[in-house]
């Protein structure tokens, strides 16, 4: 039996003994050495002269929610296999902190500090959104002849400015605000979910029903002969903290009729989380089999990511940090490639990545560029997909409004500001962030805060205006002495 066989029979939802089995045998334990010569397959030759791409993106899952990166009280066997049969980054980053600014980067590939809509954290109830005419990674795809159909979570703005239709889409079935119930389909109170621009309204457990729009999707696009690209953004393992068996609980929160009644502090537990993040395993393995079953895998990118380190009940292991913060458990992330054709199976990369990468790799792996009037500022990955041994330095910068906060990581070396307090980390000797070296090393501190303000020359100011968020004391007890501080004027 080879280790493929055992992914693949995985997918198709046999024992978590076989896919513990294949990870093992495929090099995954440990830091991810690579368990085999890193030498990409020739294309396959199959009926696509481009790659089909499907990119699902989880909603608040932590660097270690899955049990490829480390989660120890539940087992993810379908996106292991992902894993398992591909690449897995290790030093991987979200954009943002948050959930619309990191998206806001993934579409357009440049720093969401660029676009107005980006120093949202997140749109709450402005009239602002993502502008129709800047160019995205669905548009740029689809300038190419590909397909492009959006399922899930969009949030870069409301009907009738802004919407997935006027950014690339062709077409769109999911909700269109920060989150809904998985079962009422609600936030606030609103019904929020769409069929292109006609609201429907269907009954069931939200992750069940985006998988199976995204089974018709793949069963549309398998009988033509245009390549396709499928944004899979789920809800999950975002809040409302309930899993398949949990309508009981979305009644209660619906009766409740507060707006935020949805982020109920007072609900959730780790199995319930579990729950959460399994059910989506179990779809997600039976969109990888179907895949299979049509012949579509091995010409087809499967990515795998999440838009934000993890809220109250993820795992962010070995980091501190949660969604909101921008210490390094609220910036990473999982990020998973599977593409047969090209890069080799059952292996890892320390390359440093982010969010805004994806749209120049995926774009170069179609065959085109990035519009260069609206020039990137992500990095094209192909070279370290093809080649998981080699990685390149890079300094990337984020800033997050709530608590004034400020990160520049460049190299091995992290600057860090959160309100008046500044450090100086080594994230890869201490992940956790706990030495903090400003005073043995002024020098790098100097290096580091001088690129970050650089940079921040070049960005935006923050908007007194804008939306942030982040936990307090009143919310999560380990948060104590914590405010929000989010009336931080633009520098």
């Amino acid at each position: 039996m080879t280790r493929h066989d055992v992914t693949r029979r995985g997918l198709l939802g046999q024992s978590l003994g076989l896919v513990g089995a294949g990870l093992v045998s495929a090099g995954l334990g440990g830091h991810g050495q690579p368990a085999r010569a890193a030498t990409p397959k020739k294309p396959s030759g199959g009926r696509h002269k481009q790659p089909n791409i499907l990119f699902i993106m989880a909603d608040d899952m932590g660097y270690a929610d899955l049990s490829c990166y480390g989660r120890r009280d539940y087992e993810t066997p379908a996106i292991d296999s992902l894993a398992a049969d591909g690449l897995r980054f290790m030093q991987g980053y979200a954009n943002s902190a948050v959930c619309s600014a990191t998206r806001t980067g993934l579409i357009t590939g440049r720093y969401q500090y660029r676009l107005p809509v980006g120093l949202e954290e997140p749109i709450g109830m402005r009239d602002i959104g993502l502008p129709p005419d800047h160019p995205t990674l669905p548009s740029l795809l689809r300038g190419l002849g590909y397909s492009t159909t959006l399922i899930g979570k969009w949030h870069l703005g409301l009907l009738p400015k802004y919407g997935p239709l006027k950014s690339g889409y062709d077409h769109f079935w999911g909700f269109r605000g920060g989150g809904v119930d998985y079962f009422t389909h609600k936030y606030a109170g609103q019904h929020d979910l769409w069929d292109d621009d006609r609201e429907i309204h269907e009954k069931g457990y939200l992750t069940d029903l985006l998988a199976e729009r995204a089974l018709e999707v793949i069963d549309g696009y398998a009988q033509t002969d245009k390549s396709f690209f499928i944004s899979l953004h789920v809800n999950a393992p975002h809040w409302p903290w309930e899993g398949p068996a949990d309508e009981a609980e979305a009644i209660r929160l619906d009766a409740d009729g507060k707006p935020t009644a949805l982020m109920h502090y007072d609900g959730g537990s780790q199995h319930i989380y579990a729950q959460m993040v399994t059910r989506l395993d179990m779809q997600v393995g039976r969109i990888l089999q179907r895949l299979d079953e049509l012949g579509l895998a091995d010409d087809t990118i499967v990515i795998f990511t999440s838009d934000n380190g993890g809220e109250r009940f993820a795992d962010t292991w070995p980091f501190t940090g949660r969604k909101t913060e921008l210490l390094e458990g609220g910036l990473r992330i999982p990020a998973i490639v599977r593409w047969p054709a090209y890069v080799p199976a059952g292996v890892s990369s320390e390359q440093v990545m982010i969010s805004m990468d994806w749209l120049p790799t995926l774009l170069a792996a179609a065959g085109g560029a990035p519009d260069p009037a609206y020039p990137t500022d992500g990095l094209n990955l192909l070279p370290f997909l093809a080649d998981p041994a080699i990685a390149q330095e890079r300094t990337l910068c984020w800033r997050y409004k709530n608590l004034d906060q400020q990160a520049c990581r460049m190299g091995d070396w992290k600057y860090l500001k959160i309100l008046e307090n500044t450090f100086l980390f080594n994230v890869v000797d201490d992940p956790l962030e706990r030495a903090n070296m400003k005073d043995r090393m002024p020098e790098k501190m100097a290096q580091l805060k001088a690129a970050f303000h650089a940079w921040e020359s070049q960005m935006l100011p923050l908007d007194p205006e804008s939306s942030t968020h982040g936990f307090t004391a009143e919310t999560l007890a380990d948060h104590f002495g914590a405010e929000m501080k989010n009336s931080v004027p633009p520098r």
